[in-house]
């Protein structure tokens, strides 16, 4: 797609307050690929602005209506699918096969999912003598990250659009096309104007005037544990709501009566996918000592498989920071058994898929999310072992147990701090509740929990 040199507010694309803009960088070759405006405080605050004064409209809108216009939105990403598939392969770098089968389809599933629960989520209901009224909060700011553009957008505007809120998107400068794409199909769908705004801009500048515009009523953040710190710390002195979706350093806990082979080599194509660019990756397997060996070699054996398969990080800031952790690991003392720091390619910002065993729990790429393709395994003797260590670190997004007995697994499960367990390879399921404990975030997205995080309380005693 062809990029907007405007901002869209209030249902039109409108100059953008400054001139500077933000070069789009194709992450396969580094080459630029376009350009979007760079937003300001005035232009957040013009978004902000639209967004009120759409606000009392949108709210008061039938949930069936506002659910029709999310139907619409569906069936708009599911007719360009194609093109947005080719967009975010074109600023993430992401395989094209893997942007059709997971960036533009996943989205269009939440989408329809929040479609069905605006028409039938139960807005009002009767509690002994009073009526409890579920409301939009209000006016929600939604800055989004780039490691899965249109996932993390729907993700947001979906449930807030079903709940009666309006919304402003700042979405990650690395990935920006996206977003215009999905603004562009919000005005296909007939949203009314002002209800969805989109204000593209660096974190630091248009993100902050986001996060502390005194006419949004919740932030919702999806990035690093730091930023939602700052972020956090804005909107309680505000004392505003917010909705934190932060990092990771998810546990891959393989019991020994599992299936060792393929518990491996899932948990290789887990943190391979995406080139090691998701929260929620598995990225510490923990293996029995006894297993240990045998594992260690599937795993390398595994790895090896994904050179040509897997795209580039997303900037080379990213790649010289993943590198960083690989040298870091070595210093550390772990010993590398696949990839390595080195670039796998002149061109582009591209790291190896990289496999590290003799890995310690207190060893920094056992405890830091690196976000990339590094998996590092760590060995236990015995389930009270592997359970302190999968629970110790700051973190608690997501995690995965194997067990050759279901209901050994979902026992261990049950102990781990963390806000979602795959058990014995566990398919995704946009219906549950995604988010973490700990400091990987506050709050939770997608599904009904997802719906309720947009919505505040009202009870009438009669």
């Amino acid at each position: 797609m062809k990029a907007h040199d405007g901002m869209y507010i209030d249902g039109a694309w409108r100059d953008a307050d400054g001139r500077d803009a933000i070069d789009v960088v194709n992450p396969a070759d580094g080459q630029v690929i376009g350009q979007v405006p760079a937003g300001t405080a005035l232009d957040v605050d013009t978004a902000v602005r639209a967004a009120r004064a759409a606000l009392p409209g949108w709210s008061a809108t039938p949930p069936a209506e506002r659910a029709a216009r999310l139907s619409a939105l569906r069936d708009v990403l599911v007719a360009r699918k194609d093109e947005i598939a080719e967009t975010i392969t074109a600023e993430l770098g992401s395989p094209l096969k893997f942007s059709q089968s997971v960036h533009a389809a996943a989205p269009i599933a939440v989408a329809g999912s929040y479609a069905e629960l605006a028409a039938t989520y139960a807005f009002e209901e009767k509690v002994g003598n009073s009526v409890v009224h579920h409301e939009p909060i209000g006016v929600v700011g939604a800055i989004t990250p780039w490691n899965y553009p249109l996932h993390q957008i729907v993700a947001k505007v979906a449930p807030a659009l079903a709940a009666g809120c309006t919304i402003v998107l700042k979405p990650a400068e690395d990935a920006p096309l996206t977003a215009q794409l999905f603004a562009e199909a919000v005005h296909e769908a007939g949203v009314p104007a002002g209800v969805f705004n989109l204000v593209t801009g660096l974190g630091p500048v248009a993100g902050q005037a986001l996060a502390e515009h005194p006419g949004v009523d919740l932030v919702s953040f999806t990035g690093s544990t730091a930023v939602g710190r700052r972020i956090g710390a804005a909107a309680g002195a505000a004392v505003k709501r917010v909705a934190l979706e932060l990092g990771g350093k998810s546990a891959n806990v393989i019991l020994p009566s599992a299936d060792l082979a393929k518990a491996v080599n899932v948990g290789v194509a887990n943190v391979m996918s995406n080139s090691g660019q998701t929260c929620s990756a598995w990225t510490r397997m923990l293996v029995h000592r006894d297993q240990y060996d045998e594992a260690v070699a599937l795993a390398a054996e595994a790895a090896a498989k994904y050179g040509d398969r897997i795209g580039p990080l997303v900037n080379a800031k990213q790649q010289e920071r993943v590198r960083g952790y690989i040298e870091k690991g070595v210093a550390e003392g772990a010993r590398l058994v696949a990839g390595g720091p080195e670039a796998p390619r002149e061109e582009g910002f591209y790291v190896s898929p990289t496999v590290f065993a003799d890995v310690t729990e207190d060893m920094t790429i056992a405890q830091e999310e690196i976000f990339g393709p590094v998996l590092s395994i760590l060995r236990y003797d015995d389930e009270e072992e592997a359970l302190r260590i999968a629970n110790g670190t700051v973190y608690g997004l997501a995690g995965a147990v194997w067990a050759g007995d279901e209901a050994e697994a979902v026992a261990f499960a049950r102990r781990m701090d963390t806000g979602q367990v795959d058990i014995n390879g566990g398919r995704f399921n946009p219906l549950a509740p995604f988010g973490g404990y700990k400091q990987s975030g506050v709050g939770r997205e997608l599904g009904l929990h997802g719906l309720t995080e947009y919505l505040q309380t009202k009870s009438l005693q009669f």
